[in-house]
């Protein structure tokens, strides 16, 4: 019916496949809610504390323990060697020449822990001229009760300071005692002639002594076990006592002592971590560094293993 009110309108056809853009903004806007809800939502990973906290533990666990380990040390320390610091801080005197805080604190903690035994010195010329008039007082604390003196070296050589050494010693009442520096590449009977040519021994001095401290470089360690047992027959013979054998701690373990057992020994060991003379040794030479009233250089301290009593049982009769 051509103009009529009641025709209906047209409607705009949808083109085919596109989407409305009204349509396209709502469905962004739920995308992005999801993705934002999703975010909210999800569970944050937990981290594995658990190793780290043990760790921490044991870290906290070991400083705990470390220092009052390091604290019970240390004040052990303090109380072993109370002696020494004590000589250093209430004792110590002018040095006449340097010597290490070691060296000293060690040997005024030695000598302190033998006090019931006997010390002794051993000098030669390398100690120059002694002033033996002086108080003969090791460290200028403990007395001397004995000296060594090296008489002869080798086959022909005489201390050039024995003569001296030995006349003073004698005219102070010092108990004495002489030694011969034991040469391996020389003739043993021409040494044991040349110590007993210069050493006239006397009723109350020390019995003779063989220092041994070399390997030969000419013969055997058995010619050289040979030599010795050679000088040390020889010496006793003339001067009817057992003569004493000094050599370094390592060197008679390992040559003499088989072979050598019926000697009085006298042992040289200067480890600081040896405080205390050994049964087996009679003699014990601790330092070469000790300090000695009337003496410009430092000299060998030794103890005696025994009391005054068990040293005279040594004295030639």
């Amino acid at each position: 019916m051509a103009g009529g009110k009641g025709k209906d309108k047209e409607h705009p056809l949808k083109p085919l496949g596109v989407t409305p853009k009204k349509d396209i903004a709502k469905r962004e806007t739920k995308t992005n809610t999801a993705a934002k809800n999703a975010v909210k939502k999800r569970t944050p990973q937990k981290r594995n504390t658990t190793k780290k906290k043990k760790t921490e533990r044991r870290f906290s666990f070991g400083k705990h323990i470390i220092f009052p380990i390091f604290l019970i040390a240390f004040l052990y320390g303090l109380w072993h060697y109370r002696y020494a610091l004590y000589y250093f801080i209430e004792k110590k005197v002018e040095k006449r020449y340097e010597i290490s805080l070691t060296d000293e604190m060690r040997i005024y903690d030695v000598l302190n822990r033998h006090n019931n035994h006997l010390y002794g010195l051993d000098i030669s010329h390398y100690q120059g001229s002694i002033d033996w008039s002086e108080s003969l007082k090791i460290q200028d604390s403990f007395p001397v009760s004995f000296v060594f003196v090296r008489a002869t070296a080798g086959k022909d050589l005489e201390d050039r300071k024995f003569k001296e050494n030995w006349k003073a010693l004698k005219e102070h009442g010092i108990m004495k005692g002489a030694y011969h520096y034991y040469r391996p590449n020389e003739n043993s009977i021409q040494q044991a002639i040349n110590f007993i040519n210069t050493v006239s021994l006397k009723k109350g001095d020390l019995p003779p002594v063989l220092d041994i401290e070399n390997v030969p470089s000419t013969q055997s360690i058995d010619s050289l076990k040979l030599g010795l047992r050679r000088w040390l027959n020889r010496v006793e013979n003339h001067y009817k006592v057992k003569p004493i054998i000094y050599s370094g701690e390592d060197f008679y373990n390992r040559f003499l002592y088989e072979d050598f057992e019926e000697y009085t020994i006298w042992i040289a060991n200067y480890n600081f971590f040896v405080e205390r003379i050994e049964p087996d040794w009679h003699f014990w030479q601790f330092t070469d560094k000790a300090t000695v009233p009337g003496c410009r250089e430092p000299v060998d301290v030794n103890v005696f293993n025994g009391d005054s009593l068990k040293l005279k049982k040594l004295i030639l009769k």
